[in-house]
């Protein structure tokens, strides 16, 4: 349903440069990312018990650039997204016609384009889960642009973003079968619409004009349905994409967890960073605050902060160790009403008090 070559030429054509630095500087930035992201893995396996199990894949790091990242996403969501359109199809039995492919999937390219544009100016890292898979990106223009804004540490800025990146790293090598559950869902949430391929073309098109036309200044419905909710109309579907949401937001609370409470003997102005990396999150401009809502990222927000306050309660009740069991099997993730009731969580789980290899 989208040219991803075309999305990701049309990204970057658009994606703006990102702040001025010397050769010197940069080489120097990379060098630092590549020692900080080292130095993260340590900390966070001492903080959460975890460790990768032996004989698995080797995560590698790469501190890339702007269009490095867009061309890392365009294949991790053409790996992704292309097969379940595939089953989609076939689930259907309905496929587009061949005009309405080729002129499809270059419309929704172009504008898949725009919104990558807009987004490898934000990113900091990402640990690919899908795609090449193992990789742990580290967007240096984006972390130094960050750091200049907020006025911080750099070094302490850089390990931080690490920390939070090296936790979703942890979360992947310690607990093998966290991808295929992922992926065995989104297949689920695909084989539940009661859309076709022509029908679901259109509303991804749908949400996708309106973030480009956001872009340029157009006027938006913000009462309208957002981000995926937007392609979202069958019950069995909204059940699937509750238990991704309730996974995503336990990963990401995860790893926000740990990049507050590695503590100032490993990053001595935490507590600044946290200050003022949470006044970033707010967005720095309406327009900014629109496109965050229409591509989804208000809801991963929220999944930031109800994930945190999920592992924060665990752990205050129940200890890492007891925490820990949350990766012992599918069964024991949370549920979506969980996330905001810890202690609910404790009760249903920890009654059987599986074993998980920590």
């Amino acid at each position: 349903m989208v040219d991803w070559d075309l999305a990701g030429r049309t990204a970057r054509r658009l994606v703006k440069p990102g702040p001025p630095t010397s050769r010197e500087e940069a080489t120097a930035v990379v060098a630092e990312l590549h020692r900080a992201a080292a130095t993260a893995v340590a900390h966070v396996e001492e903080l959460t018990g975890l460790r990768p199990v032996p004989g698995g894949p080797q995560p590698t790091v790469a501190v890339v650039d702007r269009p490095g990242w867009v061309d890392a996403n365009t294949a991790g969501m053409s790996a992704l997204l292309d097969p379940l359109a595939a089953g989609l199809q076939a689930a259907t039995g309905k496929a587009p016609g061949a005009l309405a492919t080729a002129v499809g999937s270059r419309v929704t390219g172009v504008q898949a384009g725009g919104v990558l544009a807009f987004l490898c100016t934000r990113v900091l890292g990402q640990y690919e889960v899908f795609g090449s898979g193992g990789r742990l990106l580290l967007v240096a223009p984006n972390i130094v642009e960050t750091e200049r804004r907020l006025g911080v540490d750099p070094t302490d800025f850089r390990l931080w973003v690490c920390l939070h990146e090296a936790t979703h790293q942890l979360q992947f090598t310690a607990v093998p079968w966290l991808r295929g559950h992922l992926e065995e869902q989104m297949t689920l949430f695909v084989e539940s619409t009661d859309l076709d391929s022509d029908v679901l073309l259109d509303r991804l098109q749908e949400v996708l004009r309106s973030v480009v036309g956001a872009l340029r200044g157009s006027e938006v419905d913000t009462d309208a349905p957002q981000g995926l909710m937007a392609l979202v109309t069958h019950p069995e579907q909204r059940a699937v994409l509750d238990r991704i949401t309730a996974v995503m937001s336990l990963v990401e609370g995860h790893a926000e967890y740990v990049m507050d409470n590695v503590g100032p003997d490993v990053v001595p102005s935490v507590r600044v960073l946290r200050k003022r990396f949470a006044q970033r999150r707010k967005g720095r401009s309406p327009l900014d605050r629109v496109l965050r809502r229409l591509l989804g990222l208000e809801q991963k927000m929220q999944q930031y902060a109800d994930g945190r306050v999920f592992v924060a309660g665990v752990v205050d009740l129940v200890g890492m160790d007891g925490f820990n069991q949350v990766w012992a099997s599918p069964e024991n993730l949370p549920h979506r009403d969980e996330l905001l009731e810890p202690a609910r969580w404790v009760t249903r789980v920890l009654e059987t008090r599986p074993a998980f290899p920590g």
